[in-house]
């Protein structure tokens, strides 16, 4: 995914949402997202909406460690965007973001925790 034609960078947006995440900035982190969009964890639970969103992210950021949300490595991939980095406690995860026309986050899959 090359952000070229589309209007927007993803690469971007993902730094954007990760920077949002690390200085728990929690309304300008719900505002990358778009209005119909979905998180799925790899727990398996999926969040829908704002409503949704508003379900998750609040005690994520709130019960953030010191190491969360550093950046290992964002990729761009033929239809979305992944990024590697470690979550609210530490752990090492990837989540990949699909994005719509105006550059809103649609989707976000988090998947298992990567290897150190």
């Amino acid at each position: 995914m090359s952000g070229l034609g589309t209007g927007f960078d993803p690469i971007g947006i993902v730094i954007d949402w990760l920077d949002a995440c690390r200085e728990r900035r929690l309304e300008d982190l719900l505002a990358l997202y778009a209005d119909q969009a979905t998180l799925d964890c790899c727990s398996g639970e999926r969040f829908i909406e704002r409503s949704g969103l508003l379900r998750y992210w609040p005690g994520k950021l709130r019960g953030a460690t010191e190491a969360a949300f550093e950046l290992d490595e964002v990729l761009p991939e033929q239809e979305c965007v992944r990024l590697d980095y470690r979550d609210y406690d530490g752990s090492t995860v990837s989540t990949k973001f699909w994005f719509d026309a105006q550059g809103g986050i649609t989707s976000t899959s988090r998947a298992q925790e990567r290897q150190s």
